[in-house]
């Protein structure tokens, strides 16, 4: 590579890294405990349990549920049923004061899912978790917020393939972690941030990429509304609301029977944004890690219970249902998490370097040392 290239890849690794250091620090600082959300959860939340059941106990009706809901909740409908990954026994329900209503408006409630019973209502909106989650996914800034971070993953890529371009060949004359520990401070960061940026560069790709995919979460949504699902609405997803809507357990029976080797996930009653105005749409799971954060939807009339149409997620679907658990380690267990937060550790204090770095070399003089300068392919090959 000639000097005039490098020094291209270089300019577009001092920008790109400018650009979206902060913006990173924030994301991996509220992106460590994400990681760990659960657990967290658990720590300062309690939550009530359900009833101890022996094994093999049916649960009770969806229908018998919605009963109760509405009991406790007069004028309020039901806009998502779902079913608790870590807790089957539980399920959340999204109530609001309408079908149509905005999402981020629901009010959640915990039920029984073996008795029916209400469990309690759980505040997401005041957690810890919450408030970094917020940060880390939009800034509370909404779908622009979204946009803007995605655009800061892709400086982050920018910076870590034109970092390999340009201190790859410049470390082969160095052995393999070596800390030149008797050079400057600045030469010593330098190497530290070299060193680590090699241990992580693969996990930072990943990390980087799927962080991107995510921040498309709304506008794929948008996609698959308006191609997949209108396609299996059929000439019904012009009809208005059901007066009254079919048992939602016999939808439920009839969707478990067209996948038998699959687990529910969430119901979205008739006139939400995940179905139709006159569709409920169940969406089912697979039941290993892998396959258990991928959907499949079931389309069941909601006035008549009748079977209408269930389809394989497209493409761009499927990528987005797994980036996002990739993104926070989220596939295997208490080791991968550890594994993933280690990793962030080492990405801040890369991201700390590199901006020490920068203000390093704005401090010296022109005669810089030669190993703070733009490593030079005579250099690199010495």
């Amino acid at each position: 590579m000639t000097n005039s290239s490098l020094r291209k890849w270089a300019w577009v690794h001092k920008w790109s890294s400018l650009v979206s250091t902060i913006f990173l620090l924030m994301l991996c600082i509220t992106g460590l405990p994400l990681i760990f959300h659960h657990e967290i959860d658990d720590l300062l939340h309690d939550s009530a349990h359900p009833a101890e059941v022996a094994p093999g106990t049916q649960p009770v009706s969806l229908d018998q549920v919605l009963q109760n809901v509405h009991e406790r909740y007069p004028g309020k409908v039901v806009q998502f049923l779902s079913w608790d990954d870590e807790n089957p026994g539980v399920l959340f329900l999204s109530i609001n004061d309408s079908v149509s209503a905005d999402p981020m408006t629901n009010q959640f409630a915990r039920f029984d899912a073996n008795t029916g019973s209400f469990l309690d209502e759980p505040d997401f909106n005041g957690r810890f978790t919450m408030i970094m989650y917020r940060l880390h996914t939009d800034m509370y800034a909404g779908l622009s917020g979204k946009l803007f971070l995605g655009l800061m993953g892709l400086f982050f890529v920018a910076a870590i393939v034109s970092g390999i371009v340009i201190y790859g060949p410049f470390m082969r004359k160095l052995k393999f972690g070596a800390i030149r520990v008797s050079r400057t401070r600045p030469v010593r960061w330098l190497d530290w941030h070299n060193f680590l940026g090699i241990v992580v560069i693969a996990w930072t790709l990943v990390v980087g990429a799927t962080g991107v995919v995510n921040t498309w979460a709304d506008l794929v949504v948008k996609v698959w509304q308006f191609t997949q699902l209108s396609e299996m609405l059929g000439p019904g997803r012009d009809r208005p609301v059901p007066t009254k809507l079919a048992s939602v357990e016999d939808a439920m029976q009839l969707a478990r029977s067209k996948l038998p080797d699959m687990e529910p996930q969430t119901v979205a009653f008739p006139g939400t944004i995940f179905a139709g105005p006159a569709h409920y749409v169940i969406f089912f799971k697979g039941n290993t890690p892998l396959t258990s954060r991928l959907l499949k939807p079931v389309v069941i009339d909601g006035e008549t219970g009748a079977f209408t149409d269930m389809q394989d997620m497209p493409w761009f679907v499927t990528t987005l249902l797994i980036s996002k658990p990739l993104h926070f380690g989220d596939y295997g267990g208490m080791t991968l998490k550890v594994i993933w937060a280690i990793l962030d550790v080492i990405t801040i204090i890369i991201l700390i370097t590199g901006l020490y770095l920068w203000i390093a070399r704005r401090r010296l003089p022109a005669e810089q040392p030669p190993e703070l300068a733009l490593p030079s392919v005579e250099r690199s090959h010495a």
